[in-house]
């Protein structure tokens, strides 16, 4: 037997000669490959890949324009921008949101709500490495703490930021409305790219309508990042356009000095210059505080502003509809003389009732035992309930509402009050559209003294005022005076070219324009005749005056049965009005004030509408709150 071999090394050459091939055709299919992925990679997608790389070290950013001031005619600011801190955080840099949220907490005051509302932010769009807001408003010992845990809260920040703020708090939120946080469904109504880097949009009022001037445009920045999305520089940037500043038509110490005189009461009272329909004061108490609203009202401010039953957050000025009275009596018995129906030497035998039929229902005057025989002139001063419920008979609806109409009732005719409503204006089609009922001779008596179906808001008193004033020519309410300028004198206003979308109501023009002087000789002996219904409201007056008071029932009473405001609850007791404009010669104001059940428009609206009116014409001196009891009449309408 031969001896077993232990190795065979021709074999084993021939083994390791094939293997090498076999690597070596290995690595020159691996490396043509390699070669071919970077030819494919630098030669034919390197245009692609360039500006992907650029992309990803430059980026875009949009930079928030500061939002446009607010100022009064004289140039008071009322709407500010004030710096606040907020606490942020980044989620790219969050290790533990939960964790981070309880240990922040700990530092801080911080709600669940506050927590909720951020939960909401995080999940909505943003851009990478975009910090979201947490709480604002922090004062220097909140930031202290943060800062000093720093180490502890990686992915927390403390960011300065431009918010709204309004140094006169309630007395004009219901003129000038308040900025909010904006959310996604106001981002889907304004340009997306111009709100990219804006945090807050108007909700109400002034704010609201005028939010596309006082926005101003959105500016952007190159900015330079790292692999994380990190900025490291900036390089290059288009600075924002600031919004426009505004002034405004309001005249903040008349605003005062009318909330001031309503201070306590559920009222309203709007004032007009009937030169160019600027508004001077628009004033609905009780107010709330508009700062509150700006970065977010917390549940318990807002269910006490809510649940409170005096409706602060009503604006009674623009929204508030009541019926108008006996305010609205110098245009219904404008409407009787000028279409014909009866003739301005119309008088009739007043014995404190008027009845369509001998022994049907009896419609009451205000007052008990009448006034005995009354033409117009002392229909308008007495305010005399029969003589419009005759006139009222005589007439029909047609012309009431269609002269109605002529002085902008049942139609919004204000420029840039978003919130304005139109009231009613009830005609014969409305009744029958809204009802489902014909016109009764008795609705017309009803309209005729300003009650009934018709509804108005302070707003169009007011406007309507201004119409009689102006003898016809119309005027159209607005907050808007100009754009601020800044000069060496102060300031001067330009104007805004804005496109309101809303034509001017056609003048009044009258089938006998000397009917004017009659209507408002009756207007002027409402407070300077011997037996106007509001003639003390005009004692030691400095300048004459139109007025016309009116009372609103808020609830029926029986045929027989006499008002008694003692034996009523405080909230069903009558409401109080007054519309006036001075001077007569040379209209500057028109007022409408409506005190929510304040009793009689002689003995609560009027004295404070003088003041108003004094308060403007003559100064704020001439206002002292002591005063306005011995401006009080003593008649019911």
């Amino acid at each position: 037997m031969s001896p077993s071999r232990f190795k065979d090394h021709h074999r084993e050459s021939r083994t390791f000669q094939i293997r090498a091939v076999i690597a070596f055709i290995l690595v020159i299919i691996a490396l043509f490959g390699l070669v071919s992925r970077f030819y494919f990679l630098q030669v034919t997608e390197h245009d692609r890949f360039t500006a992907l790389s650029d992309k990803n070290r430059i980026q875009l950013q949009p930079v928030a324009p500061t939002r446009g001031l607010i100022y009064d005619r004289n140039g008071v600011l009322l709407a500010d921008n004030q710096p606040s801190y907020s606490v942020t955080l980044l989620k790219e840099e969050l290790q533990d949101l939960d964790g981070t949220l309880i240990r922040l907490q700990e530092l801080i005051p911080i709600t669940d709500r506050q927590i909720e509302r951020f939960r909401k932010r995080l999940k909505q769009r943003r851009r990478p490495f975009e910090s979201v807001p947490l709480r604002f408003r922090l004062t220097e010992q909140e930031i202290a703490r943060i800062s000093v845990n720093y180490h502890r809260l990686p992915g927390v920040r403390v960011e300065a930021d431009l918010i709204r703020y309004y140094p006169y708090g309630s007395s004009l939120v219901h003129a000038l409305g308040y900025v909010g946080r904006i959310n996604e469904r106001e981002l889907q109504k304004v340009d997306e790219t111009n709100y990219s880097a804006t945090h807050y949009i108007g909700k109400l009022g002034v704010e609201k309508y005028y939010e596309a001037e006082l926005h101003g445009d959105v500016g952007f920045q190159k900015v330079e990042t790292n692999a994380r999305g990190r900025i490291m520089r900036v390089v290059e940037r288009s600075d924002p356009v600031p919004g426009k500043d505004l002034v405004m038509s309001l005249d903040l110490k008349l605003q005062q000095v009318t909330e001031k005189l309503l201070d306590g009461r559920r009222a309203a009272v709007v004032a007009i210059d009937p030169n160019d329909g600027g508004i001077l004061a628009l004033v609905s108490t009780p107010g709330y505080d508009p700062n509150l609203f700006v970065t977010g009202i917390s549940n318990k401010d807002y269910g006490a502003l809510r649940e409170s039953d005096d409706l602060p957050l009503f604006n009674r000025a623009l929204r508030g509809r009541y019926p108008p009275g006996s305010t609205v009596k110098p245009i219904i018995a404008l409407a009787a003389i000028d279409s014909e129906s009866v003739s301005p030497a119309f008088k009739v035998s007043d014995p404190g009732w008027f009845t369509l039929t001998n022994g049907g229902r009896k419609y009451r005057d205000w007052k008990r035992g009448g006034h005995g025989t009354v033409g117009l002139n002392l229909a308008l001063a007495q305010s005399c309930d029969v003589w419009f419920y005759s006139a009222g008979h005589k007439m029909g609806i047609d012309p009431m509402s269609e002269y109605l109409g002529y002085f902008g009732f049942g139609s919004i005719e204000s420029l840039d009050l978003p919130e304005a409503t139109r009231g009613i204006l009830p005609s014969r089609e409305w009744k029958r559209n809204s009802r489902r009922l014909p016109w009764y001779p008795g609705d017309s008596l009803n309209l005729s003294i300003g009650q009934g179906f018709l509804l108005s808001t302070p707003m169009q008193l007011a406007t309507a005022t201004a119409v009689i004033a102006n003898r016809g020519r119309w005027v159209q309410p607005r907050m808007l005076k100009g754009v601020y300028q800044a000069d060496e004198e102060g300031f001067t206003t330009t104007d805004l070219n804005h496109d309101y979308g809303r034509s001017k109501p056609d003048d009044v023009k009258l089938k006998h324009p000397e009917y004017w002087d009659t209507i408002i000789q009756g207007m002027v002996d409402v407070v300077h005749g011997p037996r106007g219904t509001a003639r003390l409201s005009a004692q030691g007056a400095q300048y004459r005056f139109a007025g016309k008071t009116g009372t609103a029932q808020v609830v029926g009473i029986k045929q027989d049965e006499e008002y008694d405001a003692e034996k009523l609850a405080e909230r069903l007791r009558d409401h109080a009005l007054f519309v006036a404009f001075a001077p007569v010669e040379n209209p500057q104001i028109a007022v409408a004030v409506i005190v929510e059940n304040g009793g009689g428009g002689s003995t609560t609206a009027a004295p404070i509408a003088r003041k108003v009116m004094d308060a403007y014409l003559v100064g704020e001196e001439a206002v002292k709150e002591t005063e306005i009891e011995s401006l009080m009449g003593y008649e019911h309408d």
